[in-house]
């Protein structure tokens, strides 16, 4: 294992990473730095290569090229069980026959800890997820959400330097991941430990991460916190993976902007006024008809079309807001207006 001060400020650092599987690139050219007890997601839809990268940093895959160091140190050719990092799936992968407490003191045996002290410290990371009260039940006897707890607590309690998580909540329903989403932020501010997060759930990843990396194509196209991508995406692509958006180029960005550069607004960012209403000084107004109407519980959601083909979505909270009307219905004209500061430019070299 070689050493290197140059990387040695991040907990994970790839530097020219590639794997290709036949005549596919699954990571292509990849750079990345994760520092110390950040909680780093990496974002994509299916085959765009954050679980192809959370494996190689494992070991479980080997690189075609390029390095993956941790805490400084090359660990390019070391086998799984010689990186200082722990993994998490999302089948939990605990013993059916043994209780909590002996599934999270199976490494610290593996690892020859005395007796006494492994039962110290899986109680303790079992007391970390808060179910010290089911330490003496079988796996089949927790819920799902108990179960993901449980294999959390087995992978922190070898505190390792960082933790892989690979869509560990994707099994739960919807209420349970939420709940769980919180959980594992909090386990992961207590703990200090590095967690790399894969998701395909934009929400999940700009709820629980500190910086999100989006992928695609084997391509990291944007890394930040959860506001800069959503608020400033990069390119079309990030605009349109993080959220619901409104891409605008062209004769309508031309009238409205005075560009033919695409943007994007979020619908969110749009008001829904009557027709007659004025524009703000600084906003741009867009009379449009709606078309659709969904109601989706905190919000609406508004489809509208505007002249030459522009078409629009806006949301809006169920709630009644100074100047809107609130009883807006399918064939209605309104002014959609939006401030010139809410408009994010792509850059054009996407």
């Amino acid at each position: 294992m070689t050493k290197s001060s140059e990387h040695g400020a991040s907990a994970v650092s790839l530097k020219k990473l590639n794997k290709s599987f036949g005549d596919v690139a699954a990571v292509a050219n990849l750079d990345l730095d994760i520092p110390h007890g950040e909680f780093f997601s990496m974002l994509g839809p299916s085959g765009s290569g954050k679980t192809t990268v959370l494996r190689l940093i494992a070991g479980f895959e080997t690189a075609s090229s390029g390095h993956v160091f941790l805490e400084g140190s090359d660990v390019t050719e070391l086998a799984p069980f010689d990186r200082d990092v722990n993994t998490v799936f999302q089948d939990y992968a605990l013993f059916p026959h043994m209780s909590i407490q002996l599934n999270v003191e199976y490494g610290l045996r593996a690892r020859k800890i005395p007796q006494a002290d492994r039962t110290k410290l899986a109680a303790d990371a079992i007391e970390s997820v808060k179910l010290s009260h089911l330490a003496d039940r079988l796996p089949h006897q927790l819920s799902g959400g108990q179960r993901q707890r449980i294999a959390l607590a087995r992978a922190l309690v070898l505190r390792p330097k960082v933790l892989l998580l690979d869509e560990p909540l994707g099994a739960l329903d919807k209420q349970l991941r939420e709940e769980m989403q919180v959980e594992l932020k909090r386990i992961q501010r207590e703990a200090g430990i590095t967690f790399v997060f894969v998701t395909h759930d934009q929400e999940e990843a700009m709820r629980m991460s500190d910086r999100i990396a989006v992928f695609n194509q084997g391509k990291i196209e944007q890394i930040g916190t959860p506001r800069e991508v959503y608020e400033n995406p990069s390119s079309a692509f990030v605009a349109s993976f993080l959220g619901v958006s409104n891409l605008i180029s062209g004769p309508s960005a031309k009238a409205l902007l005075g560009s033919e550069q695409l943007v994007n607004v979020r619908p969110e960012r749009i008001r829904l006024l009557k027709e007659n209403a004025k524009v703000s000084a600084g906003d741009i107004g867009v009379k449009a008809t709606i078309t659709d109407v969904a109601y989706t519980g905190a919000n609406t959601l508004y489809v509208l079309e505007a002249s030459g083909g522009l078409r629009l979505i806006a949301t809006r909270l169920n709630e009644e807001l100074p100047g809107q009307d609130v009883d807006l219905e399918a064939g209605d004209r309104v002014l959609a207006s939006f401030r010139k500061e809410h408009v994010s430019k792509i850059p054009s070299n996407q």
